[in-house]
């Protein structure tokens, strides 16, 4: 079991050397990043662990980012995790306290979030910015982790994008050709210019400064310490169209502000792909002139060598975030303001769900629609929380958000869970006729007549070898086991006699069962017709109750086949001319079928499980209504009938072996030896053997699946 949920479900899912595409393929896609931010490197990471070949072209030397913090609440914080990167590891500190100011450092509230941190799944954390970004390129593009590590270029800009052959063209003029292109190239894309021209980005109104300062420069200041008492605390002061915001990161040493104003008090170009643009010290203090003067001491502090600004974007929504086989991510395809600070935390999440629905073995000509599917997931929550954060970066105070909520709404989400649940419905939905049985929340149910994703099994290699002991008895005592009180049930002969058989089945080598098998015995009632309301009529075998030594094989029968199926152990022994079919409950024996003086017969007939080549087999079908209150009522109760002739595997017969000695011994002891089966053996046993007619032992390959078994 994983470990802080770590690992759980961050591997491709597989089985039996099946893909979670349902494929044995294992060929890896090349992906092309245009971006190397964190969304960007999320995304490389993801898809690195998934088992792909990643290249990322980043325009920076990644080396320009002098320092800035970021919040990773608990739906960003758990994707990092499950990608196994944990930021407490690097100085990350808890988010304990979110307080409230107005200008004048009077406290408007305080929440104790930190004592809420058990609602979560994964911790609130406040990290460094540069240690983040770093660690997600190392374990991207390091040596050491699952998959190969992905290839970064820096310094190279992507300038076009053929989003039907999936090249992107370098400002050096080279061509770079991959199965899949992500745009995670910030809100200046030039990406999202291949999916929309008409949907840009646009000022808000609003610049924001930011800087870090060493905690005890801000404890030297005077008055300021009291706004520290308290580590790993959110503060926000509120002014009119501006706020401070700053908390604590690097283990509590450093603190990161960001300061909220007018654009027009700020020289910031939002044209600019940049967001770290200088400003000057002197611009920052105007811009808060009125505030708690003790906070405006504080600001006086900033270092003008790395103090920023950046101006706010907003963008209306983009109604498609993908084209052919290009796809966008990031503030690519929805920027966000900073007010909830889950831009970082939405952009790691589009790269766990492109990952999700990108699983190895994706087949090439899939790649469009997969993206589209990565659209559909993602889009309704970043919009929400783009909207959201829009209306919270306004001044007035009923903005109608209930903070709790959507509180709930970001930090109670898992991108990885979300995602591979809809890439598992996709899956599902693209084959709507499958079989669907309990327990239902884990989708279609492999079984003998379809794999995981509902594609029809091929038995031509199962073999079989089917044991059958044919025998004349009493009409009036087989036609005590029709389904009682149900019409239409008779013999085709009006004669006191009949013939039956009971028949045993070993089958092996079935791929629905990894290559293993199982056991069956059953009663079959030859020369019974069922006539219908309407008149129509079918004639074959009826098989009142199938024994069988396998849950799997009961289950499914009964469930998609309506066969009335029960648990017994069967075992067959074979010695020299003769076989022994033994069947019981937990060590106690209740039946032997024995048939000595075998030999060789050219007949190649007999291959049916019922040991005789009737028109069809046909059983009753019941299921029992839920509740006390439901006793003695059904949800289904109906003939079936599996017609002979329509298999979709045709038996190969390499053996018949036919006798005319057998015999017949049923036992049903009592009710504490046999407590489930009693009661059948007992009816069994009360059966006259007036004459063994035939006796055979039929081998050969090739099971049907019984798929064409309907309803009457």
């Amino acid at each position: 079991m994983a470990s802080n949920g770590t690992t759980n479900g961050a591997a491709p899912s597989s089985t039996n050397g099946t893909t979670s595409n349902g494929t044995s393929d294992t060929s890896p896609l090349h992906i092309l990043i245009a971006g190397a931010g964190i969304g960007g490197l999320t995304a490389a990471l993801a898809l690195r662990q998934e088992g792909h070949k990643v290249t990322l072209f980043e325009r920076s030397q990644l080396a320009r980012e002098t320092g800035a913090a970021i919040h990773l609440a608990p739906n960003s914080n758990g994707i990092l995790r499950r990608l196994g990167i944990f930021a407490e590891k690097f100085g990350s500190n808890t988010c304990d306290f979110i307080t409230e100011y107005d200008k004048d450092s009077n406290l408007v509230r305080k929440i104790p979030v930190g004592r809420m941190a058990g609602m979560w799944a994964n911790p609130w954390l406040l990290a460094h910015r540069v240690q983040l970004h770093e660690q997600l390129k190392k374990a991207a593009t390091g040596a050491e982790g699952k998959g190969t590590p992905a290839v970064l270029k820096v310094g190279i800009k992507v300038v076009d994008f053929d989003v039907e052959n999936a090249t992107l063209t370098l400002d050096g003029g080279e061509v770079v050709k991959g199965d899949v292109l992500l745009g995670a190239d910030g809100v200046h894309s030039v990406a999202r210019g291949k999916i929309n021209t008409e949907i840009k980005p646009f000022p808000c109104e609003q610049n924001a400064f930011r800087f870090l300062l060493p905690k005890e420069t801000a404890l030297a200041v005077p008055g300021f310490e009291k706004f520290l008492k308290d580590e790993g605390e959110l503060a926000f002061w509120y002014g009119l169209k501006r706020r401070v915001v700053f908390y604590p990161t690097s283990s509590n040493t450093l603190l990161n502000f960001v300061c909220m104003h007018p654009a027009a008090e700020s020289n910031a170009s939002a044209a600019s792909a940049d967001w770290d643009q200088g400003a000057s010290v002197e611009t920052l203090v105007k811009c808060y002139d009125g505030f708690d003067p003790v906070l405006v001491e504080l600001l006086k502090k900033a270092d003008s060598k790395t103090l920023k600004v950046w101006p706010l974007l907003d963008m209306d929504e983009l109604p498609m975030w993908h084209k052919e086989r290009l796809a966008l991510l990031g503030d690519a395809a929805h920027p966000f303001l900073p007010h909830q600070g889950q831009g970082a935390g939405v952009a790691m999440e589009d790269g766990a769900a492109i990952a999700c629905v990108l699983p190895l073995g994706t087949p090439r000509d899939e790649v469009p629609e997969r993206l589209a599917l990565y659209d559909k997931i993602r889009h309704f929550r970043a919009t929400e929380i783009q909207r959201v954060s829009r209306v919270l970066g306004m001044d007035k105070k009923d903005h109608g958000v209930d903070h709790q909520a959507f509180t709930a709404y970001n930090f109670g989400h898992d991108e990885f869970d979300n995602a591979r649940q809809k890439f598992r419905e996709y899956q599902w939905a693209k084959n709507p006729r499958v079989y669907q049985r309990m327990p239902i929340a884990f989708g279609p149910m492999p079984g003998p007549r379809q794999d995981l994703l509902g594609h029809p099994r091929n038995g031509k290699e199962s073999t079989f070898v089917t044991t059958s002991i044919k025998f004349k008895t009493t009409r009036t005592a087989m036609q005590t086991l029709f389904p009682p009180g149900r019409e239409g049930y008779s013999f085709l002969s009006p004669a006191s006699v009949a013939s039956a058989s009971f028949s045993h089945t070993t089958l092996d080598s079935m791929d629905w069962l990894g290559g293993k098998g199982y056991d069956h015995l059953g009663l079959y009632i030859h020369g019974v017709k069922y006539t219908k309301p309407d008149g129509k009529v079918v004639t074959g075998t009826y098989m009142p109750v199938l024994f069988e030594n396998l849950a799997d094989p009961i289950i499914t029968g009964r469930d998609e086949l309506g066969m009335p199926k029960i648990y017994s152990t069967i075992a067959a022994e074979q010695s020299g001319d003769s076989v022994t079919i033994k069947a019981g409950w937990q060590g106690t024996q209740w039946g032997s079928f024995s048939i000595s003086g075998l030999s060789a017969s050219e007949s190649q007939e007999g291959g049916a499980v019922s040991g005789e080549q009737d028109a069809g087999l046909i059983v009753h079908r019941y299921i029992p209504s839920v509740g006390r209150g439901s006793k003695g009522k059904a949800e289904s109760d109906y003939a079936v009938f599996t017609p002979t002739g329509e298999e979709d595997v045709k038996a190969e017969i390499s053996s018949v072996k036919t006798s005319q000695t057998a015999e017949i011994k049923l036992d049903a002891r009592d009710w504490k030896s046999l407590p489930t089966l009693h009661h059948i053996i007992e009816r069994l046993a009360e059966l006259p053997v007036l004459a063994i007619i035939s006796a055979k032992v039929v081998e050969g390959k090739g099971v049907p699946d019984v798929s064409h078994a309907r309803p009457v």
